[in-house]
């Protein structure tokens, strides 16, 4: 039976992961948080999936997940890592928080290779797999959410450094590019900007008011629309299984719009962004 450790697997993303894998036959080491979201995990799925708890920016709880799923598989190895455990986050840049920059690179980028450190050797010993849950924030920076931005800019430079370092054991190495996906993380996000907005100088919501109106009704939308989170499952199972996976899966129709636009020479690109962004600072 082939198995893979899969991070974040609570709700959104992880969770339809977690299910996907369940139903194609694979032992599925859940990464939860809680007791109790393993616990509902469990209930939805069959007797091969086994909920593990693992907090990304624990080195204890890490290192507590790599050993429990190294003494479960043994001389098998590990066939797959799904590195998805991730926040959303924003902010303008002039104002934002530092100390919120190094809360998301250390979830979303230092968690990602902390977890992945471990579970190389048994990866090794399956020529197992490694799936980045990146976003199209991955490659493309827009207002208010750099800080995100960054991170996942950083999970991809990861990416490619590690699918080329380990090239030799035959480690295949993706990472996945999904636009809006229909998860709570969104929800999370909308709360967090909500209660943190109030904390900006009066000056910066002067100076960029329309931006902050733009983050919070781009997040509503988000929160209520969005690939369905089996379409991402999908192409994770592909990178899973397929005999040559894709390098990145570039997921939904926007995020290929985008694509297109990141190609266009830089100040073209500049234009064509600023053109659909809120008119301030006049």
């Amino acid at each position: 039976m082939q198995s893979v450790v899969i991070t974040g697997a609570s709700t959104g993303i992880g969770k339809a992961c977690a299910l996907w894998m369940d139903r194609a036959g694979w032992r599925v080491f859940a990464g939860v948080r809680k007791e109790a979201d393993g616990d509902a995990l469990q209930a939805e799925a069959s007797e091969r999936l086994t909920p593990v708890l693992v907090d990304v920016t624990d080195a204890a709880s890490i290192a507590a997940m790599a050993a429990q799923v190294t003494e479960a598989v043994g001389d098998a190895g590990l066939d797959g890592l799904v590195n998805n455990a991730g926040m959303a986050t924003g902010g303008v840049l002039e104002f934002v928080d530092v100390a919120e920059l190094r809360r998301v690179l250390e979830v979303n980028v230092t968690g990602q290779l902390a977890v992945t450190q471990p579970l190389i050797p048994l990866l090794r010993q399956a020529r197992g797999r490694i799936v980045m849950m990146s976003s199209v924030a991955g490659f493309s920076s827009t207002p208010m959410i750099g800080l995100y931005a960054a991170s996942k800019h950083a999970l991809e430079a990861l990416t490619d450094a590690l699918r080329l370092e380990l090239h030799p054991w035959g480690i295949q190495v993706s990472s996945i590019q999904p636009g809006t996906v229909a998860t709570p993380i969104w929800g999370k996000a909308l709360s967090f900007a909500e209660e943190v907005a109030p904390q900006y100088p009066p000056e910066a919501l002067r100076l960029y008011g329309p931006l902050f109106d733009s983050l919070f009704a781009s997040l509503r939308r988000r929160t209520n629309r969005g690939i369905p989170v089996e379409t991402v499952a999908e192409a994770v199972h592909h990178a899973l299984t397929a005999p040559t996976p894709k390098v990145r899966y570039v997921i939904g129709r926007s995020t290929k719009i985008r694509v297109w636009i990141e190609r266009l020479p830089d100040r073209l690109r500049d234009r064509v962004m600023i053109g659909r962004m809120p008119k301030y600072g006049g």
